[in-house]
């Protein structure tokens, strides 16, 4: 019944912001200096284990094969839920920035922790779009992963078959600078968060293999993309009930 939806996500919500409220002054005193912004990193996965945790969802995640935490990669996901963020923190080890949409630098304190440890982009506007590509570069060139989902944002009208055309960036950036893609399928996010209200469900995310771009150039873009869809899509598609 919706009330019970109603009432999980306040549940969820309060738990979602009294553990970032606890966490947000080290958060804050650790983006003051570059250097300090892998312990804001750390707060961030601990903020999503333990929401998790204390709303009582389970996530299952799986390694086909064991990452480098150390290497940068540029990890790519399905994206149909607003859990897909949170969830994130969770399921990736490594030292990463996210590459989001702009308009998260206008809520309170979280915009403000996403302006200063993320990569925000406005997809609308050419000129931010490259500032975020060539931020992004540096990152992965000082050895950060970067995270982001290639639809562009929650566009499919179709769950759970991905929005096409992949965008470019993921796929350019992990060119220029010969890292491995990685890509996650995301497999219950949507269940449990459909839209705005969030349902108890047990969360189960993949992380596949990566894909080295060694030797690829810019050419190689719409094969990658392709290739990364070929990936993911199946997966959803054989985990959708």
């Amino acid at each position: 019944m919706k009330v019970f939806s109603w009432i999980y996500t306040g549940w969820c919500a309060f738990w979602f912001l009294l553990i970032f409220l606890l966490l947000f002054p080290i958060v804050f005193i650790a983006l003051q200096r570059e250097e300090w912004k892998p312990v804001a990193h750390y707060c961030n996965r601990i903020w999503g284990k333990t929401f998790f945790f204390l709303v009582g969802m389970p996530i299952k995640v799986t390694y086909e094969v064991e990452l480098d935490n150390k290497k940068a990669y540029v990890f790519c996901a399905n994206h149909f839920s607003y859990l897909d963020i949170a969830m994130m923190g969770v399921v990736i080890r490594n030292f990463f920035a996210f590459m989001g949409k702009s308009s998260a630098k206008n809520i309170p304190l979280f915009g403000y922790m996403f302006a200063k440890l993320h990569i925000q982009v406005d997809r609308a506007d050419k000129n931010s779009r490259i500032k975020a590509l060539t931020r992004s570069i540096k990152a992965l060139k000082s050895g950060r992963s970067i995270m982001i989902f290639p639809e562009g944002g929650i566009l499919s009208t179709g769950i759970p078959e991905m929005a096409q055309p992949f965008k470019d960036g993921a796929f350019s950036m992990a060119i220029e600078n010969q890292v491995p893609i990685v890509p996650i399928s995301l497999l219950d996010n949507y269940k449990a968060m459909p839209d705005k209200l969030i349902s108890w469900h047990r969360l189960r995310v993949i992380i596949h293999k990566p894909i080295e771009t060694i030797g690829k150039t810019k050419s190689d873009i719409d094969a990658l993309k392709k290739q990364v869809y070929e990936i993911i899509q199946p997966t959803l598609n054989q985990y959708k009930d």
